[in-house]
């Protein structure tokens, strides 16, 4: 069995990969319970997710930092910082956070997911 920084390495290579190739594809990381904070708004449920994550503008991540630990459920708790490309203006900061959960057939799928980008 992968440890939680082999899963969590290998989630976000595969969430930013998706969010800036085919970010409608997402929506399978996503179930009815599972909540997204996108700055200041709040979405619940995975037909809610979906519209606002195809509401952001093309964006470009660049992951630099990731931390991983093991949460109590058997989930995991991510944070990733890095910059961001938002069209064709210059990077900005960002910081993001994910509870992985367990889910059916083994893997995983995003019980909560925090983002913020970072101005100061």
């Amino acid at each position: 069995m992968a440890s939680f920084d082999d899963v969590a390495k290998q989630f976000a290579t595969h969430f930013y990969t998706t969010f800036d190739t085919n970010r409608a594809a997402l929506i399978n990381l996503y179930q009815d319970q599972s909540m997204l904070t996108y700055e200041s708004e709040r979405c619940q449920g995975r037909e809610a997710i979906y519209k606002k994550l195809m509401s952001v503008p093309t964006v470009k991540h660049a992951p630099a930092i990731l931390q991983a630990q093991p949460s109590p459920g058997n989930g995991i708790i991510i944070f990733v910082s890095g910059n961001l490309g938002i069209e064709e203006n210059p990077p900005v900061k960002f910081a993001e956070t994910f509870l992985l959960m367990p889910g059916t057939g083994g893997g995983f799928f995003i019980h909560n997911n925090i983002f913020q980008l970072n101005y100061c």
